[in-house]
């Protein structure tokens, strides 16, 4: 079985992740392949959990090292 390609983007992995999982809950794969989406999708989730580790250490520098609260604008 071929290696499934990096995501593109996180905006790309979590719209494949979310698509694994409505296939796998919709029950009518195989056992074969609800292990291979099982597998892709912790791939997935690795890549995007990396993705947003990677931004959270970007707005750290960028912050002078303090994560502030988003306070959306409820008006």
């Amino acid at each position: 079985m071929a290696k499934a390609a990096k995501p593109q983007s996180f905006e790309a992995a979590q719209a494949e992740l979310e698509a694994l999982i409505a296939e796998i809950e919709r029950g009518e794969l195989s056992l074969e392949a609800s292990l291979a989406a099982y597998k892709r999708g912790g791939e997935l989730l690795k890549f995007c959990q990396a993705q947003l580790d990677a931004a959270e250490q970007q707005i750290k520098m960028l912050d002078g090292d303090t994560l502030t609260p988003f306070e959306r604008d409820e008006g």
